[in-house]
């Protein structure tokens, strides 16, 4: 078990257990699993996050690595442009959707996509046995990596048929939630000729707008703006940009589940016989949808890690979780909210409906989630209980018990927070009702014992 990584990537509170002593020690210890540079260093909008950026490149060059600094750019953007402009590796300096007082490090292989939870553990050894070779002599350099954001942008660009798109002059909403989006996500919509209204624009590491993480209940100006504004959908990102939550020209927010049903089906009526990769916790409905399409569809742990690299494995063409984070394997197979908002600007240029009449022809699917506060001594205790339950049950990751081919329930502690994460499925919003709530007196009741 890693002791430092959890979900995605290395996250503490900055100055208590995220401190400049441990970032230099953690990159030191990147360092020795690199071996060699260049490595392509880029951050978001948090307040803390450049200075890191500082340790980072210092620590790098202690030990005679060269690194390229990309600035204010999000994740999928650093991804894209380590593996495209042969760099060793990259790290990215970000907390995605924790909170502001949170910050982090998200170190990318040379393929662009995060490092394996293998070579985690590679990593954690070296910064437990401190064995870096920091040689005085011979320091690295660091320079200015100005092609990042253009590499990116052309990237996704090359992927979607733009002369259909142009044509259309969409209208979008972007809530770009103070996050690292803003400097990425209004540039590709104008060059594809969108008409763009942009909200929590303003790049700030406090997060005035709506907070970090786009979720149902905080997205409402964006449903406001959507429908006054008559556009054709809106989109929210994430703090560090790759994850969106979109929002149907009816201003009903779609959850990500039913985006990312609503992509695969564009995407998997394109290409048959298509392997998709999902976590354990996402909607049982993308079986259906690959079995149209003679697609086969790998079921994962839950983690944008896990997903991505079992995609590299099988060249897997769509990957997904059901937060919003939709990966496309011909572009970069990681997290990726601007490619995902292209893709939704391909579907609709392809089509004569809108997305709302789009996303009703998808098979139905009713989601929930929520999650409770609690020690690891209860997540063990609550997940062993469950266990006891007379249904079929999955323990890839915590437990899920499952009633039928639409209908289940998971619970799993979170890699990031002291909490556990309670998610369901089912056939009907009546029938997930009484099922969510059924289990979340469950749970609290085990709790309480």
């Amino acid at each position: 078990m890693a002791k430092l990584f959890g979900t995605n990537g290395i996250r503490g509170v900055f100055g208590d257990t995220f401190t400049l002593d441990f970032v230099s020690e953690i990159t030191l210890s990147l360092a020795a699993f690199f071996k060699k540079g260049p490595i392509l260093v880029g951050y978001d909008g948090r307040d803390s996050s450049a200075i890191i950026s500082k340790i980072v490149c210092s620590s790098l060059n202690a030990v005679g690595i060269d690194c390229g600094i990309a600035g204010l750019v999000p994740t999928p953007c650093l991804q894209f442009a380590t593996k495209n402009l042969d760099y060793q590796g990259g790290i990215m300096i970000t907390a995605s959707h924790n909170p502001p007082e949170y910050n982090g490090i998200k170190p990318t292989a040379q393929d662009g996509v995060e490092i394996s939870r293998k070579d985690e553990l590679k990593v954690e050894e070296f910064f437990f046995k401190k064995n870096w070779k920091i040689t005085p002599h011979k320091l690295g350099m660091t320079l200015k990596e100005e092609r990042t954001i253009g590499t990116y942008l052309d990237g996704i660009q090359s992927q979607i048929d733009i002369q259909k798109i142009k044509p259309r002059k969409f209208k979008i909403v972007l809530d770009l939630g103070n996050g690292a989006q803003a400097v990425t996500a209004p540039r590709l919509c104008k060059e594809l000729g969108c008409d763009v209204i942009k909200i929590n624009e303003k790049i700030d590491g406090s997060f005035p707008g709506r907070g970090s993480e786009p979720t149902l209940e905080n997205l409402h100006d964006l449903s406001k703006q959507v429908i006054a504004s008559k556009a054709d959908f809106g989109v929210a990102f994430d703090g560090d940009g790759d994850r969106s939550i979109f929002c149907d020209n009816e201003g009903k927010i779609v959850t990500g589940d039913r985006s990312a049903l609503l992509l695969s089906k564009f995407i998997l009526e394109k290409n048959p016989r298509s392997t998709i990769v999902t976590s354990v916790n996402s909607t049982s409905r993308i079986e259906e949808m690959a079995n149209r399409t003679n697609s086969k569809v790998i079921r994962t742990k839950v983690g944008s890690v896990e997903i991505s690299r079992e995609m590299v494995s099988r060249k897997a063409i769509i990957g997904f979780e059901e937060n919003g984070g939709f990966m496309y394997g011909k572009h970069d197979p990681v997290r990726d909210g601007a490619m995902a908002m292209a893709i939704a600007l391909n579907l609709l240029a392809n089509s004569k409906k809108s997305m709302s009449e789009e996303i009703k022809l998808l098979p139905p699917s009713f989601t929930t989630k929520s999650k409770i506060e609690c020690s690891k001594d209860e997540v063990t205790k609550i997940i062993r209980t469950l266990n006891n339950e007379e249904q079929k049950k999955d323990t890839t990751d915590g437990i899920k018990i499952i009633f039928d081919k639409s209908s289940w329930v998971m619970v799993r502690p979170s890699g990031t927070e002291p909490i556990i994460r309670i998610y369901a499925e089912s056939n009907s919003q009546e029938n997930l009702d009484e099922l969510f709530t059924k289990y979340m007196e469950k749970i609290k009741s085990i709790l309480g014992r």
